[in-house]
């Protein structure tokens, strides 16, 4: 029987982060410096360390990442669960706002109208921000396809992409569409992902551009 470890409520998280450290050492793994922080983010919203061998960064995806939000990039999430998930708080000190589009009864409308996925709508909102945005998918691969189809139609490059999706269809190939693409990214390859992850990568973004600021 694993022994109870009696921990102060706020000192629960950075227990958990000593552990995390630990296994990973244990497992034999070693982590980019600069990826660490959102690596083990993952694995603590999610308990699974195999997001140590699948999360995958595009060159200077991190530095990136932190120069959009220093500079207010505004987040753009394909569910409200991962919207709900996200330091809205330390992302409205950089200037930056989270939206959600997928809820919204216009775009419900305009996709029956037109036969298409609300995602698919949704990220065409997105890409209609007038700033900066990062796209955070937990859910949809829809949301990476359109996003794909929409630039290979000359629309507008996404300045950023958190692509981790969860489930069996389209999910990995919606992600590989993108893996080398010349869109700064973090990706999780595979099956895994979901809303949860989506919105622990944005925070550990977040935090990193609080802490380093």
């Amino acid at each position: 029987m694993n022994k109870i470890e009696y921990v102060k409520p706020d000192e629960i998280e950075h227990r958990s982060f000593e552990i995390i450290t630990k296994e990973l050492a244990m497992q034999g793994i070693t982590l980019p410096e600069e990826q660490a922080p959102i690596t083990k983010r993952a694995i603590h919203t999610s308990a699974d360390f195999e997001y140590a061998r699948t999360l995958t960064f595009s060159e200077n995806a991190v530095a990136k990442g932190l120069q959009l939000i220093r500079n207010g990039a505004d987040i753009v999430t394909d569910t409200n669960m991962a919207l709900a998930g996200v330091n809205k708080r330390v992302l409205a000190g950089f200037g930056g706002e989270a939206h959600c589009f997928m809820a919204d009864e216009e775009v419900a409308r305009e996709a029956k109208e037109r036969g298409v996925t609300r995602a698919a709508v949704s990220m065409e909102r997105a890409l209609a921000i007038h700033k900066p945005v990062i796209i955070a998918v937990g859910n949809a691969p829809t949301a990476l396809i359109s996003l794909y189809e929409q630039l290979q139609n000359g629309g507008r490059q996404p300045d950023y992409i958190i692509g981790v999706p969860v489930g069996f269809v389209n999910v990995e190939a919606a992600k590989e569409l993108w893996i080398g693409s010349d869109v700064p990214y973090i990706i999780n390859r595979g099956r895994k992902g979901g809303s949860n992850i989506a919105a622990a990568i944005c925070n550990a973004l977040l935090y990193l551009a609080q802490d380093k600021g």
